[in-house]
């Protein structure tokens, strides 16, 4: 048995028994995945995969057990590196923080900038995509630190912790119509073209919902991912924008207005996630209390031994 071996057999589950994605993923090649897999079944006398020719469709009872296991011993192996070089006193390595377009362009800076200068030997990368992509890095272990708006709660091997909440804005240039209404309603946005976040983005969901609950049809014209690209289109006069609270800058966005929207759609909630069973280096413990003060190491600690006891 070698940890090759178990690798195969993870990234086999993770990419949907896609061989192919699979050899890619670990740099080798699709006969030798194959020839990995088949060899752990082997030693282990147990079919882990279920197979249409020599295509994996699916795990076999067993196979579902076994992946459990498998998961628990390569989070153990990387979490012995991790111990090995925190004891060792080395205070370089690499912080991976996975986070939306508008985490990382308006809440991290300063954490970030924290985090510098009290380990300048530490090297951070910063990583941006949609809340589904930075769940499976931070399960994965690209990530050491996932933080979105929407989505970290629902994945069970993901601990996540409430950091803040906020709202949205409604964004217009000045001297627009809707600046004469007060309070703004859900019927008096419907009749502009709306520029918001994409699907799965910084509180859409609360966006959609509300409408739907009002029973109102929005003409939503233009999506993005990032708060700036939203405001930019306002700017042209291209329709009315819909972005985070800390995304609008009164001295900075010139020629916008910003109207508070929290009357209209649902508060949201940042979270920040680890991996459940992850050993963390203390310089992750520190900017997570940067990020979220209240997120002692205490506090983390004893929800990751939470976790891993329901886990048991």
């Amino acid at each position: 048995m070698n940890f090759q071996q178990l690798r195969s057999i993870r990234e086999a589950a993770r990419r949907g028994y896609n061989l192919t994605e699979v050899a890619n993923a670990l740099f080798t090649s699709q006969p030798g995945v194959s020839r990995q897999i088949r060899e752990l079944e082997d030693e282990l006398g147990v079919v882990i995969f279920e197979r249409n020719g020599k295509r994996l469709t699916g795990l076999t009872e067993p196979g579902k057990g076994i992946l459990k296991i498998v998961d628990r011993l390569l989070v153990e192996a990387e979490n012995l590196q991790q111990a090995s070089l925190e004891y060792a006193g080395k205070k370089t390595g690499t912080l991976s923080i996975a986070a939306t377009h508008t985490q990382a362009r308006y809440a991290l800076p300063r954490a970030v900038q924290s985090f510098r200068e009290s380990f300048p030997d530490v090297r951070i990368a910063l990583q941006q995509s949609a809340p589904d992509h930075i769940a499976e890095w931070v399960l994965s272990g690209k990530a050491d630190i996932g933080i979105a708006t929407e989505g970290l709660s629902q994945f069970p091997d993901l601990v996540s912790f409430p950091c803040y909440r906020w709202s949205h804005l409604i964004v217009v240039p000045d001297g627009h119509p809707l600046l004469q209404h007060s309070p703004i309603r859900l019927e008096d946005l419907a009749l502009y073209p709306l520029i918001t976040y994409d699907v799965g983005f910084t509180g859409r969901g609360h966006i959609d919902a509300a409408f739907v609950h009002a029973g109102v049809t929005p003409d939503i014209v233009l999506t993005a991912m990032d708060s700036d690209v939203i405001k930019q289109y306002v700017s042209l006069g291209m329709g009315v924008g819909l972005v985070a609270s800390m995304a609008f800058d009164h001295g900075r966005d010139k020629g916008l207005r910003a109207v508070e929207a929290s009357h209209l759609f649902a508060p949201n909630v940042t979270r920040l996630a680890v991996r459940r069973g992850a050993y963390l280096r203390s310089y992750a413990y520190h900017f997570i209390e940067q990020f979220a003060p209240e997120l002692t190491r205490a506090v983390v600690d004893q929800a990751l031994q939470v976790a891993s006891d329901q886990a048991a």
